[in-house]
């Protein structure tokens, strides 16, 4: 059993030379953190847990003392009723020493409890698992087997960051599988992700990332480096290599005050203001609801752009490295083949801009009440049809994207562009974007594309699709209609794409059913870039006569 205070890959004195770095040789896989051995958390991880029972108590505090703190700071003048204050009552009636002992002891019993949450709290990693093991009277064991392991996010929330501490999650496959660690040290908790990557991936550690050589040692250098990180941001080791999207702070304004949210906003202001002018004796009523929504919609902006500050993405070793966040700072990696699903999509009022967004499912391993899921569904954030293209390289290797595949997919249609759209029947249902409605199946993936106002293209990797379903309602019936869908994990992008002809969605559900198969058999092999499959009928279906559109 270790305790992991101080710091065990610090110095063992902060004013002796540090050594001359030394990479480990190529068959050491993981650090003495990650040695199959059982290890405790920081000490001031039950603190940290424990954050808002001790706001509650110092609320409570606060509040029976409020106006003694009030005579404290204001003119001896003014008169304030002290009325049951319980200092007051303690020295009236003499009883302050049984009023200590209640406080030291209420302490004591307090630190006591920490101590053993602490104590019990312990964590290991094997070949096979990530264990957490916690609770004093009632004990739980959480388990994450490496093979299941879908990422590992870094968190480094404020009042962590202040005392150089950071948690991680480890993602795992299923509902509610997630396993934390709160909290470690943040040279720690990067040392144990990178532990966890690499046993995940199944790679040897050929060359470990150098460690700084002075890194702030004691509780002054972590609060120093703490707020260090918060004003000039996280200096790593392992951010290399650099971000190969940059995100310019004014475009990233820009894109909040032009969100879907911000239309919504204006549109119920207009809507407020016209109901004014037809009754005036809205007035009262229009500015109670009003100011209610601009502050929600104010924290709720602020909280978003706070959010996407400082947004990196990166290739690593162990996979795709996504970082944001000002004050609390997320640092997701995405092993490669863990997105299942990808959507481009690119909302009104950026169009103006050229500015897109990508969002991405994947395996959280959150419980479904679980609302922080969301947070990590945002690869880019805000980016242009170049930042698309390098990113969807990164986080699909095996579909080779490139300028014509994008602009027929944002853009289109092209003359040529490969992709079946729907029938000019599918009007009545789909009146601006019926020529732009339309897939493509390449031998990696499928692509949908949707959208006029609001263009989208749909990436469904093969090897992750689970199912295709051709479903058909009755009016999409009398017109010869069908939606096709692919299932993937639960997330925002969806795989829906309707008003196709019936005879393509059914000639896309089989040559997809077969193509995912072949997908997912060879997963390491890669196609011929941009090269489409071709659906063919099978030899027992004889081919459709044609159709008036």
């Amino acid at each position: 059993m270790s305790d992991l205070d101080p710091d065990r890959n610090a110095p063992a004195s902060p004013v002796a030379p540090a050594a001359s770095p030394v990479a480990p040789s190529a068959h050491a896989v993981r650090s003495d953190l990650s040695d199959g051995e059982w290890h405790r958390l920081h000490p001031l991880s039950p603190l940290l847990r424990g954050g808002l029972t001790l706001i509650v108590l110092i609320g409570i505090v606060v509040a029976n003392l409020r106006d003694r703190l009030i005579s404290l700071f204001l003119p001896e003048g003014m008169n304030w009723e002290e009325e049951g204050d319980p200092v007051d009552y303690i020295l009236d009636n003499g009883v302050i020493v049984p009023a200590l002992l209640v406080v030291g002891g209420g302490l004591l019993l307090l630190v006591a409890i920490f101590w053993l949450s602490w104590r019990f709290h312990t964590f290991r990693i094997t070949d096979d698992d990530v264990e957490v093991r916690s609770g004093v009277l009632f004990r739980t064991h959480r388990r994450a087997p490496l093979d299941r392991v879908q990422g590992v996010n870094l968190t480094r929330p404020a009042l962590a960051r202040l005392v150089g501490l950071a948690k991680l999650e480890v993602v795992g496959a299923g509902l509610d599988a997630n396993v934390k660690l709160e909290y470690l040290s943040t040279s720690n908790a990067e040392t144990i992700r990178g532990d966890i990557l690499r046993l995940a991936s199944g790679r040897q550690k050929a060359d470990a990332a150098v460690r700084r050589a002075a890194e702030p040692q004691g509780a002054v250098g972590r609060i120093s480096a703490g707020v260090g990180e918060i004003v000039l941001g996280v200096d790593e080791d392992d951010t290399e290599p650099a971000s190969i999207v940059r995100v310019p702070l004014g475009r990233l304004i820009l894109a909040n005050l032009l969100s879907g949210s911000t239309i919504w906003f204006l549109a119920l202001i207009v809507a407020a203001i016209v109901g004014v002018v037809l009754q005036p004796a809205w007035l009262i009523g229009a500015l109670g609801a009003s100011i209610p929504a601009a502050i929600g919609f104010g924290t709720y902006a602020v909280r978003q752009f706070i959010r996407t500050l400082r947004y990196s993405i990166a290739p690593t070793s162990a996979g795709v490295r996504v970082t944001f966040g000002l004050l609390t700072t997320v640092t997701e990696t995405l092993p490669p083949g863990r997105v299942h699903a990808v959507d481009v999509r690119q909302p009104l009022l950026w169009r103006w801009g050229g500015w897109w967004r990508i969002r991405v499912n994947r395996l959280s391993g959150r419980s479904a009440t679980d609302t922080s899921s969301t947070q990590f569904a945002d690869v880019l954030p805000i980016g242009s049809a170049d930042d698309v293209e390098r990113v969807l390289r990164l986080l699909l290797p095996a579909v080779e994207v490139d300028a014509a595949l994008l602009d027929a997919g944002l853009r289109g249609p092209r003359p040529g562009d490969g992709y079946t759209v729907s029938p000019r029947r599918a009007r009545w249902f789909l009146p601006l974007s019926q020529p732009r409605n339309g897939f493509r199946l390449l031998p990696e993936a499928l692509l949908l594309r949707r959208g006029r106002l609001w263009p989208a293209l749909v990436i469904l990797p093969l090897a992750r699709l689970q199912s295709v379903r051709v479903d058909q309602g009755p009016l999409d019936r009398a017109l010869g209609l069908a939606r096709v869908t692919g299932h993937t994990v639960v997330g925002p992008v969806s795989g829906a794409l309707g008003g196709l002809d019936s005879r393509d969605a059914v000639a896309l559900w089989r040559a997809t059913t077969d193509a995912t198969v072949d997908a997912a058999a060879s997963a390491d092999r890669v196609l011929g870039a941009g090269e489409s499959v071709e659906i063919e009928w099978g030899a027992d279906t004889p081919a459709p006569e044609p159709r008036d559109a």
